[in-house]
């Protein structure tokens, strides 16, 4: 509105979007706000594709591993006429620059892969497959939900097009988050929704401007941190896998390549994975992937990266964040070692059991 109070709001709105730009390098204009990174996903894969496939070619690339939000968005264009192709990752999830290069063809629009995987914490090199992609002349969208505070993102020197934040994934609040649209190269989506205009046409609806000063404020915070938060957590992290790491039958995911700090991926033998869960229902840990607990399936990531379901199942996810404590990790390993031992010497007694009883 033109009164003061209208004008404030929208002051605090701006400031918000340079904080969220000093964070990946964009101008502040690049930054569209929504309701978070899987909504993000959406308009990019979906707006990007619907606004320029008549026009420019139906055919997009992306990896098997990628987060739901960007392979169920996959797999509706797929719906609508468009081809996928699915990449696969190497046993450690890594996705080769090679890999994309080669998938690339001539109605190629648009290449969409996470910087950091959400289940195993593996690093892309995205700055590789940016500079692909730009000498192709082909768009990058990157999913870079757990990578932002994470790890530096520079969206010019890796020359990304378009890139979805979100804002609880850096410890501002849930319900908000961003899509970068690299301006010179992306003008136009077309928006999911229809209303009042707001954020050029591409996604309207009030602006939730408490939620995008949060998140603006957490984008600053995390940039200040960057310095220094991401090696000390990466050292708890390091302290909790020595403290679990001569448990019998522990794998630890992606041991072989680079992975984010803040997250340890270990798959468990001779444990069925509910009960493990169950067992450590003391501790914030997930199975898989956060986002898809309301699933029974095993993690499609785990099986590209050769788990079998049983293992897939019976994997434990640990996340390390700003204010994990050294005491916190000494507690979750000695709660983790005891419950697997637990479990699996009732597993043996049951086995015991079945063979008298035959």
């Amino acid at each position: 509105g033109l009164h003061s109070y209208g004008e404030f709001a929208n002051q605090l709105i701006d400031k918000a979007r340079t904080q969220v730009a000093a964070l990946i390098n964009c101008a502040a204009d690049g930054v569209i706000w929504t309701s978070g990174a899987t909504e993000a996903d959406n308009l990019a894969l979906l707006g990007l594709a619907r606004f320029r496939g008549d026009l420019q070619g139906r055919h997009i690339v992306t990896a098997i591993t990628e987060h739901s939000a960007v392979l169920n968005a996959c797999r509706q264009l797929k719906h609508e006429g468009f081809e996928i192709s699915f990449l696969h990752p190497d046993r450690e999830g890594r996705i080769a620059p090679d890999a994309v290069q080669r998938a690339l063809r001539d109605d190629t629009i648009l290449v969409s892969l996470m910087h950091v995987n959400n289940e195993t914490g593996v690093i892309q090199d995205i700055a590789a497959v940016g500079q692909i992609c730009r000498d192709c002349d082909i768009l990058l969208h990157v999913d870079a939900a757990q990578s932002a505070g994470r790890l530096p993102l520079d969206v010019v020197a890796q020359n990304i097009d378009m890139l979805s934040l979100s804002a609880h994934k850096m410890y501002g609040p849930k319900g908000v988050g961003a899509l970068y649209l690299n301006t010179h190269r992306v003008n136009r989506l077309q928006p999911l929704m229809f209303g009042g205009g707001q954020e050029r046409g591409m996604r309207p609806g009030t602006l939730p401007t408490h939620q995008i000063v949060g998140m603006g404020l957490a984008a600053e915070l995390a940039r200040a941190a960057l310095a220094t938060e991401p090696a000390t957590i990466a050292g708890l992290r390091e302290q909790l896998w020595t403290a679990i790491s001569d448990v019998p039958g522990l794998i630890r995911n992606s041991a072989g390549t680079a992975t984010a700090c803040g997250i340890l991926s270990v798959s468990v033998a001779g444990v069925e994975g509910e009960s493990l869960l169950y067992a450590l229902r003391s501790l914030a840990v997930a199975s898989g992937s956060a986002c898809n607990t309301a699933s029974d399936d095993a993690s499609y990531v785990l099986r590209a990266l050769g788990r079998s379901d049983q293992l897939a199942e019976s994997t434990i996810r640990f996340s390390l964040g700003r204010f994990t404590t050294a005491a916190e990790v000494a507690a979750a390993a000695a709660v983790f070692r005891t419950e697997v031992r637990r479990l699996r010497a009732y597993t043996q007694r049951f086995q015991d059991l079945n063979k008298n009883a035959i």
